[in-house]
């Protein structure tokens, strides 16, 4: 029976997997089918606006060449007139000559007949009429204002939609996650020597799989990318996974996407418990203050806590029951144990992160805990702590402690700590985070869940967790192992 019930349960698991995921599909398309219709009515939109443009272009052409036509008309009509008044003027005039020559024919008297004679021949060498063109200025045709259409109808008839790339294909095998940066690499499925630039878009979700239309994060983009890969770097991994979808585009319009890909961008997240802080330690998330005013901030921020939940619960970090039960779980540090801890355990596996202190911080300590410290226990004064601790006061001190022993390290303390635990290999190695040297390496056999941890004195921590183990660490681990690291007498240490 209980066999036949573990796989029944198996049953139920993949069946609600498979339901969650067919949901996941139907909310998909129907929000697919919205964008249909949204982007349907944009590009009809658009494709209206192109044609009353086209109109209104033709439509100021042809006012342009009817009012050169018109204005032709007009020029060749004033031509014409001034010559045909000239020619009526003439020809008045040549018929009142043409008269009196005919009645001169009829004068008797010889010396008035010469007299009349030589007038009329007179008139007639300065008549207009033999000085006038009897040849139109200008002629009737127009033909020189003629159009032909016919190349710009062949290609007003060849007018097509826009060419739009094809969607590339992203190499899944190309893809690389390490050191916080992702490196996304794709290809187009046939050669398209019309394509100008990509555009790579990326959001960051919680769930395997194909990506979520609801309670998810909104796209980012990086534009004008000339290559066919393209790597997001500097990023903090604050949740398991990241989706990727790429576009082409060419000088004109934008292709498809991409089927977008999944790639796992796990790494070890945590805030800081500010709830068994000391009273004297202002918390926030990732950062920890001295407060010499006796805690009154933190009493501040407990109280806001506290109203969150007897109201609307705080949207902060709800989604994470784990730390939540962590709050609130244990008594708060007290005395001179100026301790703060993180609010998620590590339980196995290999995790990093790190921690910058003020230029001016007097005494910190940074390291890992078991969940039973107590609090008015020390991080190194106990045999479930271990830590490396740097003191500024009076003189400068840099030491590696556990179990209420102390190494002191004979190199400059970093500004910058990287922590490195290996749960599984009962490994903890603190690095200095920038050059990637190692300070000091703890090896036991951890027994119970670990906490980061940390302790301050007159001054200030900040931490960056969402970290991926560096390909340094990697590297430098694997030379480590099998050797000694800084050997001494905290080192395997078996608990």
């Amino acid at each position: 029976m209980d066999e036949q019930k573990e796989t029944l349960q198996r049953i139920v698991s993949t069946l609600a997997n498979k339901n969650d995921e067919i949901h996941n599909f139907i909310d998909m398309l129907n929000h697919t089918i919205k964008n249909v219709q949204a982007n349907s009515s944009n590009v009809m939109t658009e494709l209206d606006e192109e044609f009353d443009g086209l109109y209104s272009i033709l439509d100021e052409m042809k006012g342009t060449m009817t009012n050169t036509i018109q204005q032709e008309e007009a020029r060749k009509i004033q031509a014409l007139q001034n010559q045909l008044s000239q020619c009526s003027n003439a020809l008045e005039s040549s018929e009142e000559l043409l008269e009196l020559a005919a009645q001169s024919l009829d004068i008797k008297d010889p010396v008035e007949f010469s007299k009349a004679a030589r007038q009329i021949k007179d008139r007639v060498t300065m008549a207009s009429a033999f000085r006038i063109s009897l040849k139109p200025k200008v002629s009737d045709s127009m033909t020189h204002l003629m159009v032909d259409f016919s190349l710009e109808r062949r290609i007003l008839q060849a007018l097509k939609f826009l060419p739009v790339p094809k969607a590339p294909e992203i190499d899944l095998a190309a893809c690389l996650v390490a050191d916080n940066c992702v490196t996304v690499s794709w290809r187009m499925p046939e050669e398209d020597n019309r394509i100008d630039h990509f555009v790579l878009e990326y959001r960051k979700t919680n769930f395997d799989g194909l990506p979520r239309v609801k309670d998810e994060q909104c796209w980012e983009l990086v534009d004008y990318i000339k290559a066919t890969e393209y790597t997001l770097s500097g990023l903090k991994f604050d949740t398991k996974y990241m989706n990727f979808r790429v576009q082409a585009c060419n000088k004109a319009v934008a292709g498809e996407y991409s089927d977008p890909v999944t790639l796992e961008t796990k790494a070890f997240v945590f805030n800081l418990d500010n709830t068994s802080s000391h009273l004297n330690l202002k918390v926030e998330d990732t950062y920890v203050e001295w407060d010499p005013t006796g805690g009154k901030g933190q009493e501040k921020i407990k109280g806001k806590e506290n109203k969150g939940r007897s109201g609307t619960p705080s949207p902060k970090r709800t989604s994470f029951s784990s730390r939540s039960l962590m709050r609130g779980s244990r008594d708060r540090f007290t005395g001179e144990s100026y301790t703060v801890l993180g609010d998620t355990a590590i339980e196995s596996g290999q995790h990093y992160w790190e921690v910058r202190a003020q230029k001016d911080c007097k005494s910190y300590s940074v390291g890992v805990a078991y969940k039973n410290l107590g609090k008015f226990d020390q991080l190194g004064k106990t045999n479930s702590s271990w830590c490396i601790h740097i003191n500024n006061w009076l003189q400068t001190t840099f030491s590696a402690k556990h179990n209420n022993k102390a190494r002191t390290l004979d190199i400059p303390a970093p500004d910058r700590i990287g922590v490195y635990c290996d749960f599984d290999g009962g490994q903890l190695t603190f690095y200095n985070a920038n050059s990637k040297q190692l300070l000091y390496t703890f090896r036991t056999k951890f027994t119970q869940p670990l906490l980061p941890g940390f302790m301050v004195w007159c001054g200030g921590l900040t931490l960056s967790t969402g970290l991926q183990v560096p390909s340094a660490v990697k590297t430098l681990q694997k030379s480590e192992n099998g050797l000694s690291g800084s050997s001494g007498s905290l080192n395997n240490v078996t608990q």
